[in-house]
Formats: structure tokens, C-alpha cells, sequence
């Protein structure tokens, strides 16, 4: 799975314009399943997104996580993360997981999240599927690329542990 992780002072995503989902600081969370990614991926990647430290310390050093500040994440599900650019002025999305993964993967990853920062409120989602305008602020900017791959070992590999 693939999270472009922004740290932002707001943000708030739109659906017909409608806002569905707004934070204030914290991290707004693009997120991406890929073809061969389960929910090993998606409990990887939450855990990975909750310690990742990008808000400054006193010294203004980026040593505290989201947790560390209680602050908001808005998660959204952009499946061109996956884009295959290296060829051609057209991506390709063949590395994107089909759209009833994607969405299982989607919804599992919120289920995560909540579960895992059970702080009220704090937790917005976009909609899956729908036309949606994203608006933030990019505090800093402050923006990671995240990914999570869990190795799948061989029945060989596995014997050896």
C-alpha cells in the first residue's frame, strides 16, 4: 500500500460541494492499494503512519507523530498513486488493485486507524469512488512517500525461522 502523507495546518476534502471530511493540524493521508496488497499491508502501513514523526519538538526538530500532537488525519483514497509513468504522456494504472479491493482495502484501513487512534473526531475519511475536491494547507511543506510491502516468504524461507 501507498500513503502520500502531508502534514497540514487544515484540510478538508468535498464531495459535490459538499465538505464530508475536515481536520484541523495533522495529517492529510492519500492513500493507494496496490494489484498484490492485503490487509497485512494495511495494518502495516497504519501502524507505520501513526508513529511517523513529522511535527516539530520543542527544539523544532520532527520528532513527534501524530499521536505525540492528538492531532487530525483525513484519509482519502487516490488510487493514481499506483500510476505506472515510466513509458508514454498517458499513465498506466494496471499496477492499481481492482476497485473492490481497492475499497475493502480502504475501509479496513479506516476501521485500523480508528481503532488504533481512538481519539473523537479526529478520524475523516473522503469517499471512495466519488469526485473529490481536496483542500489543505501544507504546513511547511511537509510532504512523505510511504510504503508498506510485507515480504511473503517462501514455504522454504518459512521452514528456516
Amino acid at each position: 500500500m501507498i500513503a502520500l502523507i502531508q502534514r497540514v495546518s487544515h484540510a478538508q476534502v468535498a464531495v459535490a460541494g459538499n465538505v464530508i471530511g475536515q481536520i484541523e493540524q495533522g495529517l492529510l493521508v492519500l492513500l493507494c492499494a496496490e494489484r498484490d496488497d492485503s490487509a497485512k499491508e494495511a495494518q502495516a502501513l497504519c501502524e507505520k503512519l501513526l508513529k511517523y514523526r513529522v511535527f516539530s519538538d520543542a527544539q523544532g526538530k520532527m520528532n513527534l507523530s501524530v499521536r505525540d500532537i492528538a492531532g487530525g488525519i483525513l484519509l482519502v483514497p487516490q488510487f493514481t498513486l499506483a500510476a505506472d509513468t515510466n513509458s508514454g504522456t498517458r499513465p498506466s494504472f494496471t499496477p492499481a488493485a481492482a476497485p473492490a479491493l481497492a475499497q475493502e482495502l480502504f475501509n479496513h484501513f479506516v476501521a485500523l486507524t480508528k481503532a488504533q487512534y481512538p481519539h473523537d473526531g479526529k478520524v475523516a475519511t473522503g469517499q471512495f469512488g466519488a469526485d473529490m475536491q481536496v483542500s489543505l494547507c501544507n504546513d511547511g511543506p511537509v510532504t512523505f512517500w510511504l510504503e508498506c510491502k510485507v515480504v511473503k516468504k517462501t514455504l522454504e524461507e518459512q521452514t528456516h525461522d
